[in-house]
């Protein structure tokens, strides 16, 4: 495919959703943004408005970037509308079944040129290619939050990925002003599968008594120029997330060094998940 995708479908219109559609749209790239519900896709838009609002208070946006950006987002709840775009991105909770049946939905009304990627953080892109009736125009595209902030894009090639669906969506990040990386597909891509168990590896330094939490973040963040610590970012991502990462590397990866922390799996035990429940390793 030589020609630049001009349109892309979002479906989904929550986090990860509205903040790649402020993204495309920003660049100049128009948006039709498919949730369930009009409710959804207002409170999508919604979101990306009040975004835009405050990079107008910091000067780097103005009214005129902001009504047009808007203009660009079209919203809509019905699956047909996608027909139009070049690149559909399913930005759905992480839930394989969910996924499969979206892909479904979006397959029937999609035409047969039309490239299909998920902004999953976890789920075999080869294995939802496998499920889908175009494999090799299926792409991993996963962005990470605050997707308009964050520089970061892994391009996650499944098995069947062609080179043309490849080049197309690395192009498509570059016109994004994003900084794309090309990763092979395996559990965790290369960001969360070293994160994660960076994070794992504190909480056993932790659990060992060598340091105390604001000690091991403060080292982390001083001696590896990291904007926060490890122990600090568990409680912000969600010890529960963490934990389940971790399992998900030990049985599909079978080596023990992804075995979680024991600390870990009793602060999700007792509830302790982070800054979603006002208590992690720290409180809140």
């Amino acid at each position: 495919m030589s020609t630049p995708i001009r349109t892309v479908g979002i479906i989904g219109a929550g986090t990860m959703g509205n903040g790649i559609a402020q993204a495309c749209a920003t660049s100049g790239i128009d948006v039709v943004m498919v949730d369930i519900s009009d409710a959804a896709v207002q409170k999508g838009l919604a979101t990306v408005a009040g975004s835009l609002d405050r990079l107008i208070k910091k000067d780097k946006a103005t009214e005129a970037d902001k009504s047009a950006a808007l203009a660009r987002i079209k919203t809509s709840t019905d699956y047909a509308d996608l027909a139009a775009a070049q690149l559909v991105i399913e930005a759905a909770t992480e839930n394989y079944e969910l996924k499969l049946k979206i892909l479904k939905q979006a397959e029937a009304v999609l035409p047969p040129e039309t490239l299909i990627a998920s902004n999953t953080s976890s789920i075999s892109i080869t294995k939802m290619a496998a499920a889908t009736s175009r494999p090799e125009k299926f792409i991993g595209m996963h962005f990470f939050n605050p997707v308009p902030m964050m520089a970061l894009v892994e391009i996650i090639r499944g098995l069947q990925t062609s080179d043309e669906t490849h080049a197309a969506v690395h192009a498509l990040a570059l016109a994004l002003g994003k900084s794309p990386i090309t990763v092979k597909n395996a559990p965790g891509f290369v960001v969360n599968r070293i994160l994660v168990p960076m994070i794992n590896e504190a909480f056993f330094v932790l659990a060992e008594g060598l340091a105390t939490a604001e000690d091991i973040d403060a080292g982390m963040k001083l001696g590896c120029n990291q904007p926060i610590g490890p122990l600090a970012l568990a409680d912000m991502i969600g010890l529960d997330v963490c934990l389940a990462v971790m399992n998900v590397y030990l049985e599909e990866y079978g080596d023990s060094k992804y075995r979680p922390c024991p600390l870990l799996k009793e602060m999700v035990a007792a509830g302790r998940l982070g800054r979603k429940t006002g208590r992690g390793v720290y409180t809140y």
